[in-house]
């Protein structure tokens, strides 16, 4: 029996336990989800969207899943405290697929601001909710988000409605841990409504290293009319955690988003983008850093719409691969054929320190328009060797003078983030795994509970 049919059976054989403890409006949408699942199944390994990525293998392990919401005998509060020295968060957790309404912090947002569970909003604001839950991915013919969307039992909202600014950065830490090997689905969705603007950092970590964790992601991100959005994902997991995310993004006339990722620590990660430009003069901004190792294997793959006149899009990933890691970055532009005085630009830079590193790397252009402004680049290479020497007869160490110049590889990347202290402290964070030091963004506490 294929893994596809085996979960199919698990839903069915456990529907009433997956959605008892949900609201009507994340069980209104798992028919729908049932019948895209079923059609599609897992992504096909080597089809054209996962040529090096095999996402059924992941499933053949058998995890756990906690279809019946027994707590997690986990304090997230006290293992994890954002070490980001000048940055005040709003702090949320999720530790595994549950958010956890006791860990809230006390200091309270904006009345009309939203920020926590993804049940608890639906019950309170049905009409948004439905509005937007399952818009985007719905539509999607990914195996993995239909996946995603039949077992998802929580999740997290950050709704920032009409004319609001959040100055102060939103953190969600999304904590796996357990006892047995376990499978989690979690779902984001993010509404940034006309003339608002906040910043959102996640940070994935695993507890228990020596635990294997499979976990699932859909983000849909709507960004109204003049809105502006960033967004910060820190990966630091374990070598026996999975990771696939799917983020989903539609923006209108005049809003702006980043989105940055920085990889740190992994196994497998799979992380998949999709935006759309849907009004004039809509902005985005997308970078991201693979650090890797051992067998780490980190792959993105990136499609980016162009659907009106007047937008702009950048993307800019960079890989270091060392030990016997693999990276694959795909990216594809798509210019409608109406939409003119496009201005789109994406980059992809890799270093390969180690004989044994592989990267695959393929940029793409689809235009259908004529007057635009559109590139694509490509470099996979080692250490400048001249650079090496230079650095070694000034008296620096090769040792010394590698890590110099990995940093600087990746400098360009961390400098696009636009909250200052953030950016200060993931330079220092990348700097110590290039040493060696696996330095998580929050300090463990002793005696937690």
């Amino acid at each position: 029996m294929s893994n596809k049919q085996q979960y199919i059976d698990l839903f069915k054989q456990h529907r009433q336990a997956i959605e008892s403890p949900c609201a009507e409006g994340l069980n209104a949408v798992r028919d729908q989800a049932l019948q895209s699942f079923e059609a599609t199944g897992f992504p096909v390994y080597q089809s054209e969207n996962y040529q090096q990525t095999n996402v059924e293998a992941t499933f053949e392990h058998d995890y756990g899943i906690n279809f019946n919401r027994l707590p997690i005998p986990l304090n997230a509060g006290k293992v994890f405290k954002c070490d980001v020295p000048n940055l005040s968060t709003s702090l949320y957790f999720m530790v595994n697929d549950a958010f956890r309404k006791e860990l809230e912090p006390k200091s309270k947002l904006p009345e009309n601001v939203f920020s926590g569970s993804l049940n608890d909003f639906s019950s309170q604001f049905p009409s948004i909710f439905e509005k937007y839950y399952n818009k985007l991915s719905g539509v999607s013919k990914d195996g993995l988000t239909a996946f995603n969307t039949l077992f998802a039992q929580d999740g997290y909202v950050l709704y920032i409605p009409k004319n609001t600014i959040i100055e102060r950065p939103i953190q969600l830490i999304n904590t796996l841990t357990g006892n047995v090997d376990t499978l989690c689905n979690r779902r984001l969705l993010i509404i940034i409504e006309e003339n608002s603007q906040g910043k959102l950092l996640i940070c994935d970590h695993t507890v228990d290293d020596n635990r294997k964790f499979l976990s699932t992601q859909v983000a849909e991100i709507f960004v109204e009319k003049n809105a502006i959005l960033d967004i910060y994902e820190l990966e630091e997991t374990s070598l026996h955690t999975t990771r696939f995310s799917s983020t989903y993004v539609s923006q209108q006339e005049n809003s702006n988003v980043m989105i940055n990722g920085t990889s740190l620590y992994n196994g497998l990660s799979r992380n998949n983008y999709h935006v759309s430009l849907d009004g004039e003069f809509a902005e985005t901004h997308l970078s991201g850093i693979a650090i890797s190792d051992e067998n780490q294997h980190t792959d993105n793959f990136v499609v980016v719409n162009h659907n009106v006149p007047n937008c702009q899009s950048n993307q800019l990933f960079k890989y270091v691969l060392d030990g016997s890691s693999s990276g694959v970055f795909t990216g594809r532009i798509v210019v409608a054929q109406n939409a003119q005085k496009t201005n789109a630009y994406q980059t992809n830079k890799n270093l390969c320190v180690s004989k044994e590193s592989r990267m695959y790397s393929k940029p793409q252009l689809e235009i259908y328009a004529d007057d635009v402004k559109c590139s694509h680049g490509m470099t996979t290479g080692q250490l400048d060797e001249n650079a090496l020497f230079y650095l070694r007869a000034r008296g620096i160490s090769e040792k010394e003078a590698r890590l110099l110049l990995m940093f600087a590889f990746t400098s360009d990347v961390l400098n696009t983030i636009r909250i200052d202290a953030l950016k200060d402290r993931l330079h220092l964070l990348v700097e110590k795994r290039f040493k060696g030091e696996l330095a998580k963004c929050g300090k463990c506490c002793e005696n937690c509970g």
